[in-house]
């Protein structure tokens, strides 16, 4: 028993034993930290590969509308309810250069795939170039999306919307290192090899090996013609609104085939992608978007398909269009006009020069209408050069609001505002003058009237007069004459003097007709001489008292 407790006492570790080294000159152990290694094995292992999505345009509703696209609703409620109990992370992206994330998860929702970040920019303001060129180092370059967010709504302005951000996007690009550049001259590389006969498929995936698999297909007419060292996806959000330009607008199916071609003419020269959304309706968006940035299930293949036929599902792969394929959508549409007026497009200045003009004029200088056109007129032409791609799709491609001005002969530009206001003296100026014309008019016209009425009222005062002395009743002479030899003695009845002349006055009274007048109530007519009853009373009783005086 004492030995075999002795030997349980003398036991020890033999990992410490095989984990330590001994110098055989001096003996000193040297430890080897072991922990240490396997804890940096696994935290590389468990690290998320970080993507970035640069997305530029839209509105703030409408980023929120993709970022919820994107990401799935499996995802989104294993964002509110993770171990953690964290929760979906916040869309800040109401000013200047917006941000958010979502970690995209495997078909099973446990592993997480990889981390993409979104950056997003509503203006292409030339200010704004200095956020976007931290966020391109040469680590982030070859996981790096450019997005561009186009809208159903207006689409005559997709052309010159496209323009002003492909223009600023190079003068961020050019601004770069020169190591910088070379990953993006890499990255270019990678992309053109892709669904080529190379070792990497449409979507980016591996492609099966193949006896000339080192044999890649030449590029055809128009494409990659204009790299930009990064990848380019776009995105025609709100497709539903399609249907509203048919039936309230009268586009047709032609209308919706020239806007397909020359976007997917422009995009060809970049190598770019193409698709149309729709909101709460599943779409390739998120493949297409993840394996544009390498991103790809372990555990379930999305392959991407293709859709020209679909005019609300359009999906355009990188690399797989041509222009055989643009032309055979609809007969006559010029192909090569449009690539080469794309080119005169991006030869353009940014800014144009006319916006810093506009700009440094100062605001106190009152601006006229004669003014304002002239302004428009200079704008159009230094902002489209001739043969540009923006004005032939402008031109095909019309905005129906500005159809009234158009046809009222008003030269007006697809993207200025369709109101346009007046300076308030300046109109009020315009009223004085036709105020001052009516005012003039109205004397002229009061004058003429005023002239012509005296004759016409005095030859109608007078033909009144005579009809009404000759009708309603008599002059006083004629009376008198009339009355001279006066026989009192009428059928044995004898008459009163005095009754007589009342008589008299209610023939005159009653008898007389009232006095005409014209429209305006101004009486025409002179008024009748009244009658001398006294004279005329006088006359009958002296007539009275001779007969009297006879009698007796």
């Amino acid at each position: 028993m004492t030995t075999t407790a002795n030997t349980n006492t003398n036991r020890h570790s033999t990992y410490t034993t095989a984990s330590t080294g001994t110098d055989s000159k001096n003996g000193d152990k040297k430890p080897q930290d072991l922990w240490s290694s396997m804890l940096d094995s696994v935290a590389s292992a468990k690290r998320l590969p970080e993507k970035n999505i640069l997305i530029l345009g839209g509105t703030v509703d409408s980023q929120r509308e993709f970022f919820e696209s994107l990401s799935s609703s499996e995802l989104r409620r294993t964002h509110a309810l993770d171990r953690q109990g964290s929760r979906v992370p916040p869309v800040a992206n109401s000013f200047a250069l917006g941000y958010t994330y979502y970690d995209v998860l495997d078909a099973d929702q446990e592993d997480t795939l990889a981390r993409i970040s979104l950056y997003t920019l509503t203006s292409p303001s030339p200010a704004f170039a200095s956020l976007l060129k931290p966020l391109l180092t040469p680590q982030s370059i070859p996981n790096t999306l450019i997005v561009v967010l186009l809208d159903w709504s207006q689409p005559w302005k997709w052309m010159r919307q496209l323009r002003e951000w492909i223009l600023l996007l190079r003068t961020v690009l050019i601004s770069l290192s020169d190591e910088c550049k070379v990953t993006m001259e890499e990255v270019m590389l990678s992309w053109r090899d892709r669904g080529r006969g190379g070792g990497t498929n449409l979507d980016g995936t591996s492609a099966a090996p193949v006896s000339d698999a080192d044999v890649s297909l030449p590029l055809g007419p128009g494409e990659w013609e204009d790299a930009l060292g990064l990848p380019l996806c776009l995105v025609c959000q709100n497709a539903e609104k399609m249907e509203y330009l048919e039936k309230t607008q009268g586009w047709k199916e032609e209308e919706f085939d020239v806007v397909l071609q020359f976007m997917r003419t422009v995009l060809l020269k970049h190598g770019a992608s193409l698709i149309y959304t729709t909101p709460s309706t599943p779409s390739q968006l998120p493949s297409l978007i993840h394996s544009s940035l390498g991103i790809h299930s372990l555990l379930k293949k999305h392959p991407l398909k293709h859709n020209v036929i679909d005019r609300d599902k359009i999906v355009v792969p990188p690399n797989w269009d041509s222009w055989g394929k643009i032309r055979v959508l609809r007969e006559g549409f010029d192909v090569e006009r449009v690539s080469s007026g794309w080119t005169i497009d991006l030869d353009q200045p940014f800014p144009a020069p006319h916006a810093s003009s506009a700009s440094s004029k100062p605001e106190t200088e009152p601006m006229t209408d004669e003014d304002d056109d002239e302004e428009g007129d200079s704008v159009a032409e230094d902002a489209d050069p001739e043969g540009s791609t923006v004005t032939l799709y402008e031109s095909c491609v019309q905005d129906p609001t500005m159809d009234a001005l158009q046809i009222a002969g008003r030269t007006s530009h697809s993207t200025k505002l369709e109101v346009e206001t007046t300076e308030t003296q300046n109109f009020l100026a315009q009223q004085l003058k036709i105020l001052e014309a009516h005012r003039q008019k109205n004397e002229e016209a009061t004058r003429e009237e005023s002239r012509l009425k005296p004759s016409l009222v005095k030859k109608t005062a007078t033909d009144e007069d005579d009809h009404q002395y000759g009708i309603y009743s008599a002059r006083p002479s004629d009376v008198l004459e009339h009355i001279g030899p006066v026989q009192f003695n009428m059928g044995g009845i004898q008459v009163d003097a005095d009754d007589m002349v009342q008589r008299l006055k209610d023939r005159q009274t009653y008898g007389s007709s009232p006095e005409p007048t014209d429209e305006d109530g101004e009486g025409i007519a002179e008024e009748t001489p009244q009658m001398d009853t006294e004279n005329l009373q006088a006359f009958f009783t002296g007539l009275m008292n001779r007969r009297g005086g006879t009698g007796k």
